[in-house]
């Protein structure tokens, strides 16, 4: 497994990238044969916070993703590839049969907005403090951009779109539908479901959708 490091409020560990390295290839023996590449970020915040974030990316397009917070980082290390694991075990059948799907694949863009630039009562604290600059331009005066970001809405079915957000242990996963070429948005409820948000053609008001 090809494995590249990123130290980061902390010195470049060998030891620490070494404990990693033998952690993810035993994770190894559930991918079929292929090359693997993986990244693993570490930081300590706070001063006592250790943070290891684990990233692992398939041949097939599939990505897997922990990230634990502990006071130390060996610990942290453990945990994060205990729950890699735990979700490989889970979805390994799905995984070996997962073939990427053809078709369009539409590139989305994120923006971070900083919560005191736009919630009520706070709006205008932001814009007249004299630290506050943007990091990148703003698209409006109302506010600052703190993080742009871009990325690929990968052509997958409805199924492979649960398993990847449940690999990437995030809430929401922006994909394009293998079906139906459009862009979609998977959603873990509060019950415990899955929301499907499915994007359409958008029509004027009174105007009859396209067909």
């Amino acid at each position: 497994m090809q494995l590249s490091t990123t130290f980061r409020h902390m010195d470049a560990s060998q030891a620490v990238r070494e404990y990693t390295a033998e952690k993810l290839e035993k994770i190894r023996k559930y991918f079929a044969k292929g090359p693997i590449s993986a990244h693993a970020v570490f930081a300590v915040e706070r001063g006592f916070h250790h943070v290891a974030e684990l990233n692992i990316k398939l041949p097939n397009g599939i990505a897997i993703n922990a990230k634990e917070t502990t006071e130390d980082m060996y610990s942290s290390i453990d945990l994060a590839a205990t729950r890699i694991e735990r979700q490989v075990r889970k979805w390994k059948e799905k995984i070996r049969d997962h073939k990427p799907h053809g078709g369009p694949a539409a590139t989305m863009r994120e923006l971070v907005i900083p919560a005191d630039d736009i919630e009520p009562g706070h709006a205008k604290a932001a814009n007249t403090t004299k630290s506050s600059k943007p990091a990148k331009p703003a698209p409006s005066a109302g506010y600052r951009v703190i993080k742009d970001e871009s990325f690929i809405a990968r052509s997958m079915s409805i199924e492979d779109a649960v398993m990847q957000l449940n690999l990437l242990g995030d809430e929401i996963l922006v994909f394009t539908d293998a079906a139906t070429g459009t862009t979609s948005i998977l959603h873990r409820r509060k019950d415990g479901d899955y929301g499907l948000i499915e994007t359409a053609t958008l029509t004027t008001a009174g105007s009859p959708p396209r067909r």
